[in-house]
């Protein structure tokens, strides 16, 4: 059953000059939800992560304090939570400070009222998922796809990972540019997602196309993006509706699918708990380790001291993994919202008010990290970082992505590969996802 990618927009839409018109098009005319510029503390703006300047502004936050409120923004009003100390705090008490869809879920975005709603002739789209589920629910559905991600399947996954990680490097060439985004970083990560569903190998690139339409937190702002990523996700759960119809069919599988058919907790999903689900298992597999990859390649070439330390000091790579993740940060932030009046940090924090948790913030701690604007393959507590988030709602796939970076570390080393950054750098013009879009490198040999 092969399809077609959704004909409404072309896969590059993320970011690409249309869609950054499209939104400065939108907010010209709504001045209410315009950047309010003259506030440095209004992070929301997407700007400041695709020219790479948001480390400055996050540092000057994090000495003045944990907690800042921005009361304008064309989210509304939030707290942004900096320092890693408070970040901790705040995911360590779920029942106070919810992630649940229904106040607003996990990202920086809004939940409309339905009043809103019913102004602007528009039925309400949520997308429930398990990571912005309170519990009970939310333990019930991370167990069933828990068993994916264990050590033992890690062990067991970690040879077709390698070969297929080595057969994709044997054909990179030597001596001429390519887009190492493109070319290495969603091929892997697709290629891994479409092993985790049982998706069909020759339509794998539907699952970055979908990803990058879910993870665009901005295209919220403008209706007419909206409601064109809401009919490509509609689409999405279509296709992935035939592959459950037909998985019910079959005996027990480890794929994902079969483990959701097969469970209690998830088998009797809703359309839109399906979607849900769906868009989190592959914005987190997908989004999250293809921009680690890159920014790997990326640190690198900034810190070419360090790259000569993993080039002579293999031992290094695992710690390196961690590192890098550290540094790369791929997803900037997760929101809560808080369920009653609470006092945090000296600040009183109202019902209903959204906490913004920026990650990359707090990875770059100096009250946790040493230099932490440097990469550094040696950093003894490197661990700390919170990139996969801390407490219940802790990546499930961490053990995967960290097993798929330090198997490419291992296989670039193997083949003494050494990638210069030699073209177009572009990142992801996005508030959440933390990435590159075009990477243009040159491989040679240490």
């Amino acid at each position: 059953m092969a399809t077609q990618a959704p004909p409404q927009a072309p896969m590059e839409f993320r970011s690409s000059p249309a869609a950054v018109e499209a939104l400065d098009a939108h907010l010209a005319a709504n001045p209410d939800q315009a950047w309010t510029h003259e506030d440095p503390k209004d992070v929301s703006r997407s700007d400041i992560y695709y020219e790479d300047r948001w480390q400055p502004i996050f540092r000057e936050m994090r000495e003045e304090g944990p907690l800042h409120y921005v009361e304008r923004s064309p989210f509304g009003s939030y707290w942004n939570v900096v320092q890693h100390k408070a970040i901790q705090h705040v995911e360590s008490l779920p029942e106070l400070y919810s992630s649940s869809w229904e106040y607003g879920g996990i990202t920086i975005l809004n939940r409309l009222d339905d009043e809103t709603l019913a102004e602007q002739g528009r039925e309400r789209f949520e997308l429930p998922m398990f990571i912005a589920m309170d519990r009970p629910k939310h333990t019930g559905q991370r167990r069933t796809v828990a068993p994916a991600f264990t050590p033992a399947e890690m062990k067991r996954m970690e040879s077709e990972i390698r070969a297929r990680t080595g057969e994709l490097l044997d054909t990179l060439p030597e001596g001429e540019e390519f887009d190492w985004v493109d070319t290495v970083s969603i091929e892997l990560t697709t290629g891994m997602l479409a092993i985790l569903f049982g998706f069909p190998w020759e339509d794998r690139r539907l699952l970055t196309f979908w990803s990058d339409w879910a993870g665009d937190t901005e295209i919220a702002l403008v209706r007419d993006l909206d409601e064109m990523r809401q009919g490509i996700l509609l689409e999405m759960g279509a296709y992935f509706q035939q592959l459950w119809a037909r998985r019910s069919q079959e005996e027990p599988g480890p794929d994902l699918i079969s483990m959701m058919i097969h469970s209690e907790a998830m088998a009797e999903m809703d359309p839109q708990e399906f979607m849900g689900n769906l868009v989190l298992l592959i914005v987190g597999g997908n989004d999250t380790t293809r921009n680690t990859m890159s920014g790997i390649v990326h640190a690198f070439d900034q810190f070419p001291d360090q790259r000569e330390l993993f080039e002579q000091n293999p031992e290094l790579i695992p710690n390196a993994v961690q590192e890098c993740i550290r540094y790369q940060t791929p997803l900037a932030h997760m929101r809560r919202t808080a369920t009653e009046d609470a006092e945090l940090f000296g600040e009183e924090i109202k019902k209903g008010d959204k906490l913004v948790m920026w990650y990359l913030s707090a990875n770059r701690d100096e009250e946790v990290f040493e230099n932490p604007d440097k990469l550094d393959i040696t950093r003894e507590n490197a661990r700390r970082h919170i990139a996969f988030g801390y407490g219940i709602h802790r990546c499930v796939g961490a053990r995967l992505a960290e097993l798929q970076l330090r198997v490419l570390l291992e296989e670039m080393h193997a083949r003494r590969m050494r990638i210069a950054v030699t073209g177009e750098v572009e990142r992801v013009r996005a508030n959440f996802v933390h990435g590159f879009r075009k990477l243009g490198v040159t491989m040679s040999r240490f």
